[in-house]
């Protein structure tokens, strides 16, 4: 026991012995050595003091644009500047999918990017894989007088939507009917009735499975699609009501056809704001981010609306221009309207032989022309991916609402419109 005590006594003496010679070698050095040296070693430890400092601004400068952003987008005020950095796409890299007999009516992206939805006037719904351009699923259209017994919609399909978790696939027909599917198979799971005319509108609450849709027999229904219940309806409109849309609140907005009106429904409050401006039928209406949302209508106007003020912060009259002799001139629709999330891009369709995109500005209060994308035909849907990378355009000969006009030389497809941004700018979104 004492001879282990001498040791370990002997090894802290050495050990510190070895400190102490150290530092004193190092101070012979640092006095012998040449001031020249001893000046570049104090300018290396500043230089790599100042970059070290810079980087950590540069960190925090980063850290306080994400929590600002964070704020924003909870105050549902978010408006990222892309617009400006998305450049016109080559029309020969635009890829064109077929697989609908007739127009398609509506379409949606999956939350991941990687599959398209797309339903049509022939009743069928397709699942696409976005990389492949491949037809992974196909529910063909249902025999009449059978809808108990299989599944597939007998009437046109006007609408859908998918949970924001990509479990839930929802489609309304001119049936009454919605259907809702399991997204990952296509499997049916089980329909929900109680609309009293065509089913025109259907949207997913962002977080939940809380279904809401817009009929044209001028209601909005709420479901519990994971419950497969019925909540409760809310009536407001005067006319049928074409399009639909939510966010993460638990609100709705539409757009209410010939009223005249769009409006917001506050579902826990049971009450409605009610928002006045275009002059023709309003058609179709996406939110922007939870204050902010775009509208295009038959009399050819496009519409910037925010939740605080009843009038448009911005109207483009005219947007895709018009048609017809000089005597008769009409503008063109707006069939369908999308704007990439929180940020400043939007879209817009007609059957112009275009879609446009646009740039809102500052606060919302003015729409300017970006560029056109050649396309032919009836633009019945338009979508942003979530990565705001591609848009995808569902097209028809015919508008999807009726049969108005007949455009022969358009094919019913789906148009994936890769959108490229300058060389040097990263993807905020």
């Amino acid at each position: 026991m004492l001879q282990g005590r001498i040791t370990a006594s002997v090894g802290l003496n050495v050990a510190k012995l070895q400190d102490e010679v150290c530092r004193h070698l190092a101070s012979i050095l640092v006095d012998n050595a040449p001031a020249k040296w001893l000046q570049q070693q104090d300018l290396t430890f500043l230089v790599g003091e100042e970059e070290r400092a810079e980087e950590e601004a540069f960190e925090d400068g980063l850290v306080a644009e994400r929590l600002k952003e964070d704020v924003l987008e909870q105050k549902g005020r978010l408006q990222r500047p892309v617009a400006k950095d998305v450049q016109p796409p080559d029309p020969d890299i635009i890829r064109v999918l077929r697989g609908h007999q007739q127009p398609i009516t509506c379409l949606v992206i999956s939350p991941d990017d990687k599959f398209i939805f797309s339903a049509a006037k022939d009743c069928s719904i397709i699942k696409w894989e976005v990389e492949s351009g491949k037809r992974l699923c196909v529910v063909p259209r249902g025999k009449k007088g059978t809808e108990e017994q299989q599944a597939g919609h007998t009437a046109h399909i006007l609408c859908m939507a998918i949970s924001s978790d990509g479990k839930y696939l929802a489609t309304g027909d001119r049936n009454k009917l919605i259907m809702i599917w399991e997204a990952a198979t296509c499997k049916h799971l089980y329909k929900f009735t109680g609309h009293r005319d065509a089913v025109s509108g259907l949207s997913f609450q962002k977080g939940t499975h809380q279904l809401y849709s817009a009929s044209h027999d001028r209601s909005v229904k709420v479901w519990n699609v994971a419950e497969n219940a019925y909540i409760e309806t809310l009536f407001g409109h005067q006319d049928v009501i074409t399009g639909l849309d939510s966010l993460s609140r638990e609100c709705c907005v539409t757009s209410g056809g010939r009223d005249g009106t769009v409006r917001i429904w506050k579902i826990p409050e049971e009450s409605q704001l009610v928002f006045y401006g275009h002059q023709g039928s309003i058609d179709c209406i996406q939110l922007i981010n939870e204050e902010h949302m775009v509208s295009g209508a038959d009399d050819g106007s496009v519409a910037l609306w925010g939740l605080t003020k009843k009038k448009p912060l911005a109207v483009v009259r005219q947007a895709h221009g018009t048609h017809g002799s000089h005597s008769l001139q009409q503008p063109y629709w707006i069939s369908a309207v999308a704007a990439l999330l929180n940020s400043d891009l939007v879209a817009t369709g007609s059957h112009s032989a275009n879609v446009k995109l646009w740039k809102s500005g500052e606060g919302f209060r003015k729409l300017e022309p970006l560029f056109d994308i050649p396309v032919v035909g009836f633009v019945n849907s338009l979508k942003f991916s979530a990565a705001g990378d591609f848009l995808v355009a569902g097209l028809g000969q015919e508008h999807r609402l009726g049969r108005w006009w007949r455009i022969k030389e358009a094919k019913n497809s789906i148009c994936i419109i890769p959108l490229k941004r300058k060389a040097g700018v990263a993807d905020s979104s």
